[in-house]
């Protein structure tokens, strides 16, 4: 089990590192979904360190059929097999995304995880028994994402990587159960552990968005019964454990509602494109943005073609008609006007 959950491990980092690679020259990629709906598979390996317990049962019961043998051939016989080092599963996630603010993101969801541990053992008379537990939870949690500002980021060029906060509570139905008996947890009101994650836009496609998590979660349970009702020997305290751990995920998120799209960018970017690659097709200029005329592009032995001459045109001519003398009448002279003496 721990060979294969190390190859699947690192088959997801080689998966992870080829994606990074491809989406190295993507820039300002952002998620435009205001509501979406998510789904995230996930790797995780358990913070449950009473596995101790379930190995001590199994040691005990071992040696009970080695101390019935009668002799060396039905001590022969005896045989078993050890749990697991690891608590390794595969929990899932589910659950609703809203963005109140660009690449603000609150996120509510619910999963299922589920560990079985199983082991057998062959006592002095070749008969098998079958011993297991199982770890099984149903988390609910609040999640604030909120992207890392670029002016932080010592790779230029790239998008959103991201950190998620999280709280969690349990529902109803998480519990252990074993051969031996059931332990089932509580579910206080006010939450049950917290969790980190780092995360990174993997790629997108048209609504559909998909990110890489790397995190910790510690999800603290307890019960009101002990470990000695649900293994031989157990611990008389009540019984507390975690279901969280170091957990890698992978959240598929398809947009639902989506921001409008900006048209004028993208006509921008096809006009300059258009001058670069020699497109001779007079590109249309938005209001507010440069004309093509001001860029300056430097050609290669470019070869300009002279202009026709326009044909030339005569004039008709024009008769000048002169204008009639007009006769000016002089004006009466005043009479001399006289002092009196």
């Amino acid at each position: 089990m721990v060979s294969v959950a190390k190859k699947i491990l690192c088959l997801c980092l080689v998966l992870g590192a080829a994606a990074f690679a491809d989406s190295e020259g993507n820039t300002n990629i952002h998620d435009n979904s205001r509501i979406a709906l998510f789904l995230q598979p996930g790797i995780s390996f358990l913070s449950f360190d009473q596995r101790e317990y379930f190995q001590d049962a199994i040691d005990t019961i071992h040696n009970e059929f080695l101390v019935q043998a009668l002799d060396k051939k039905d001590s022969a016989n005896v045989a078993k097999q050890d749990f697991q080092k690891v608590n390794f599963c595969f929990p899932l996630y589910a659950g609703l995304q809203f963005q109140p603010r660009q690449d603000h993101f609150v996120s509510v969801g619910a999963g299922y995880i589920y560990d079985n541990e199983s082991v057998v053992l062959v006592d002095q008379n070749n008969r098998t028994h079958n011993y297991s537990y199982t770890i099984q939870g149903f988390p609910l949690f609040l999640e604030y994402r909120f992207a890392i500002s670029s002016n932080l980021m010592t790779l230029a060029g790239e998008s959103l990587f991201s950190i998620a906060l999280r709280w969690y509570w349990t529902l109803p139905h998480t519990e252990i159960y074993t051969s031996w008996g059931k332990l089932a947890a509580e579910t206080p009101y006010y939450g049950a552990g917290f969790g980190l994650s780092v995360g990174y836009l993997l790629f997108n496609w048209k609504s559909m968005y998909v990110f890489g998590d790397l995190g910790y979660s510690s999800i603290s349970v307890k019960s009101k019964k002990q470990y000695a009702d649900i293994v031989p020997d157990g611990p008389e305290e009540k019984a507390k454990w975690n279901i969280g751990g170091i957990q890698v995920q992978i959240r598929v998120s398809f947009g639902v509602w989506n921001k409008p799209e900006v048209i004028e960018d993208n006509a921008v970017m096809k006009d300059s494109s258009a001058v670069v690659n020699g497109n001779t097709a007079a590109p249309v200029t938005p209001a507010g943005s440069v004309k093509p005329e001001a860029i300056a592009v430097p050609t290669s032995e470019a070869t300009v073609a002279p202009k026709p001459e326009a044909p030339a045109t005569t004039a008709p001519e024009t008769t000048v008609v002169p204008k009639p003398e007009t006769t000016v009448a002089p004006k009466p002279e005043a009479p001399a006007a006289t002092k009196p003496e």
